[in-house]
């Protein structure tokens, strides 16, 4: 199995970690209150975590959509974020020339699940030497990953995870395997299970996705049974206010208790790690 490092703790070594924060990086003090206030809580539950944001939503819906302040911007208010807090980031990147910048702040560089057999973007990840974590495409089977493993590794990436994120079911839905889950690791890599974007409904309202939110939490009490390194899930103050992903997203004020039932599945499922 691969482990890496990442913060204070490994990613792969059996102890669950969490990576949370907004979908979108909508303004700098709303990401630093969201940093804030999930360092609080992981901090008093003892768990691992990573904060998460995106730039830019690239691959929104429509064109009219929020996208975000950019890869200059918002990797400086992330770096500033993880160096203040002590918490490792991570946000999306899209292009070859997005990851030159953002490698010089993020800690852990996330390929976007449309993007996840972009050789060059995969090349140029693994070229900055920071831990690659790579989304599985809504339309890869588990053991499609294989491809993805390889192409890491011939460009010498030792440090990376992959994500499920959910699967194309039909149209405008999606539906998570937990099959998937242990078919992945058994190819020797750490596995994430993000629980907010595997209840999307891509463009189920029309110009924009939707999803069922509600369901975000029962899917990772699943995932975390089934066995997975990390858990990724969206997280904001108010959704319903979020200017992206917001059907998706959990409520700040509910995490908590979420995470509680996670890591007390995680004891009692995998007593040894």
């Amino acid at each position: 199995m691969i482990q890496f490092p990442l913060g204070n703790f490994t990613v792969g070594s059996g102890k669950l970690f969490f990576i949370l924060g907004p979908c979108g990086l909508e303004e700098e003090d709303f990401a630093w209150r969201m940093a804030r206030a999930l360092k609080k809580i992981t901090d008093r539950l003892g768990v691992n975590f990573v904060f998460k944001a995106s730039y830019d939503k690239a691959n929104r819906t429509s064109v009219d959509s929020y996208r975000g302040p950019g890869v200059a911007e918002g990797c400086r208010i992330l770096g500033e974020i993880g160096k203040e807090l002590g918490v490792p980031v991570t946000t999306d990147v899209h292009t070859p020339e997005d990851i030159e910048v953002a490698a010089e702040s993020i800690d852990l560089l996330q390929i976007p699940a449309f993007l996840c057999r972009q050789t060059d973007l995969l090349a140029a990840a693994a070229k900055t030497r920071r831990p690659v974590n790579v989304k599985k495409g809504q339309f890869l089977a588990p053991w499609d990953i294989g491809p993805i493993i390889g192409k890491l590794k011939h460009f010498d990436c030792q440090q990376f995870a992959i994500t499920e994120r959910g699967t194309t079911f039909g149209y405008n839905n999606l539906v998570a395997d937990m099959r998937s889950l242990p078919w992945m690791r058994e190819q020797g890599v750490p596995v994430i299970f993000d629980a907010t974007h595997s209840v999307q409904r891509p463009g189920g309202l029309g110009g924009t996705t939707g999803g069922d939110g509600a369901l975000a939490p029962v899917l990772a009490r699943s995932a975390v049974a089934a066995g997975v390194d990390g858990v990724f899930m969206e997280v904001h103050e108010d959704p319903s206010k979020a200017l992206s992903d917001g059907p998706n997203q959990i409520p700040l004020s509910e995490i908590e208790t979420v995470l509680k039932q996670l890591v007390a599945i995680h004891e009692a499922a995998h007593p040894d790690s």
